[in-house]
């Protein structure tokens, strides 16, 4: 099997992941995933494609993370390894669409308005 690329987002976080045979290494940035996470919820939440398939120790992840907050990039690199996971094998699609790791959280931060303090809201008015 060749190498597998995918591309996941969320809010400023961009995960590019390559996916190959191996043994369950997942390195991100040049270090390992429980040095990049040191919180186990993040960790729980990239490996939850791998878990809900049972090929955690399959396959070897080398991943590229950029922009955002621990939070955003942790769940851009669920999406990807999901992506790259459906690529290697379409038929586990329905299994991880069903447990919503297929799908973009397209919600982001709402830009400022021009005459406001803030996205929404509004400097103090005065009557008199």
């Amino acid at each position: 099997m060749d190498r597998i690329n995918a591309i996941g987002r969320r809010k400023a976080a961009v995960a590019r992941v390559y996916l190959s045979e191996g043994n369950g290494n997942i390195i991100i940035n040049k270090r390992p995933l429980d040095v990049y996470f040191p919180s186990s919820i993040l960790q729980y939440v990239v490996l939850q494609p791998l878990n809900t398939l049972n090929v955690a120790d399959k396959y070897d992840i080398m991943v590229h993370l950029d922009g955002g907050g621990y939070k955003g990039q942790a769940e851009a690199l669920r999406l990807a390894i999901a992506r790259a996971l459906v690529k290697v094998n379409p038929e586990d699609k329905s299994a991880l669409r069903a447990e919503g790791f297929m799908t973009r959280d397209a919600r982001s931060v709402e830009r400022k308005k021009p005459g406001q303090p803030k996205a929404r809201k509004r400097f103090q008015f005065s009557k008199r």
